[in-house]
């Protein structure tokens, strides 16, 4: 297939997200795209297909965003993290999909921004670094006083703090919601939607079509796309290939709402907290479980609950205390969930797109940075798959790439 440059791509993301907006989806191919996984990648990918004219039947074993997505910080951001510069533009990119998607669809972002520091004098200094780089790479973030952070954020303590990172455009969504408002688009658009409906077995027909052998009955597909999180099984049974993960897990705990006590994302030593419009604040734990051999056991079959309630109050109470040195009032705060979030997280930190090498009628979408990179993946995927198009700027994530190991997260 012939390439196409990242501005091309983007540019038909912009105009086909204007149509859209504008007039439901008029069917240009008899086609039929079936999505496996129902979170934040598979309800952007079949919503972004819908609206390009494709038959779509999304696939959930469960309910929709129950797994990694409701177990994800929800952090929309193009930061320091993201390396090298072509993945960072590509997460960039994703902030405008969100602008995109809250102005087509309502979906609610809380922007204003982030504030991260660190403990030590070292990672300070290579934190400035990082952000002189982001500013060279367009975004447009600094390292900013004291003075200047009490005037963003009046009720965080700030004790000990001589700079920190902030980066204006980033923004948090609560990811449950985003995915059922996708869902939904998609459905409004044509889609059908199965919960409840795990895909067992793939087997090709005499057309040339895959057929999902599912809970629900037998669904003969023209390409059906991979979008199933931190499930590398699931690759390697339905899509004939092992992408290699380091899938980690982490606690996210969400309070009841609350009054307004943070209007930004607070990167903390020790924790991540966002509150959103609903008054929800939300924290993540950075550390993730100690690596013991205890731990592993426990999390061996990749858990979203802890096996008692008092195990999940003890976490809780853990995360609201290390928030509570930074965030005065976050002990008060009655806790609503808490959930152990699986990233999905190939080993070499970027996310897996494109056909399977193995079976053509496969396309894989797995990825970490998941919620930042919804929106634009769900356009340039759906472009690859109707107009039959490689976008160059998916290049670098091809499933037959080798992979290494880098560890930047």
């Amino acid at each position: 297939m012939a390439g196409t440059d990242r501005r091309t791509v983007l540019k038909l993301a912009a105009a086909s997200a204007a149509l859209a907006a504008c007039s439901p989806a008029v069917r240009v191919s008899e086609k039929h795209v079936a999505v496996i996984g129902g979170g934040i990648i598979g309800a952007s990918i079949a919503y972004h297909l819908t609206k390009a004219g494709m038959k779509v039947t999304l696939l959930e074993r469960g309910k929709l965003a129950e797994r990694a997505s409701r177990g994800t910080f929800a952090w929309i951001n193009a930061t320091w993290a993201k390396q090298p510069r072509a993945y960072h533009a590509f997460n960039q990119d994703g902030l405008l999909g969100w602008h995109r998607l809250q102005s087509d669809l309502g979906i609610p972002v809380r922007w204003g921004g982030s504030l991260e520091w660190f403990e030590t004098d070292t990672r300070q200094a290579r934190l400035a670094e990082q952000i002189a780089e982001q500013v060279e790479w367009g975004e447009p973030a600094e390292m900013i006083e004291p003075e200047a952070l009490r005037e963003l954020e009046g009720k965080v303590d700030f004790t000990g703090v001589e700079q920190a990172a902030y980066s204006p455009n980033d923004g948090a969504v609560d990811p449950v919601l985003a995915t059922e408002m996708l869902v939904a688009a998609a459905i409004e658009l044509g889609a059908t939607v199965q919960e409840n409906c795990s895909v067992e077995r793939v087997t090709p027909n005499a057309n040339g079509q895959s057929v999902l052998q599912t809970q629900c009955g037998d669904l003969a597909v023209d390409k059906f796309v991979l979008a199933t999180g931190a499930d590398p099984e699931a690759t390697a049974r339905l899509a004939g290939l092992d992408i290699p993960q380091r899938s980690t897990p982490g606690v996210i705990v969400v309070t009841t709402p609350q009054p307004r006590l943070i209007n930004r994302i607070i990167v903390a030593p020790g924790v991540h907290i966002h509150q959103r419009d609903d008054g929800r604040i939300v924290l993540g734990e950075q550390d993730g479980a100690p690596d013991t051999a205890a731990h592993m056991e426990r999390l061996r079959d990749r858990p979203n609950r802890f096996p008692e309630q008092v195990f999940a109050d003890q976490h809780a109470m853990r995360i609201l205390s290390i928030a509570e040195q930074y965030v005065p009032g976050m002990l008060d705060a009655d806790v609503e969930d808490v959930f152990i979030g699986w990233r999905p997280l190939p080993l070499d930190g970027h996310p897996v797109l494109g056909t399977s090498p193995a079976n053509p009628t496969a396309y894989l979408a797995i990825m970490h940075s998941g919620v930042s990179l919804a929106p634009i993946v769900g356009e340039v995927v759906a472009q690859e798959i109707s107009m039959g198009v490689a976008a160059e700027v998916l290049a670098p994530y091809r499933p037959g790439r080798d992979f290494a190991e880098v560890r930047r997260y």
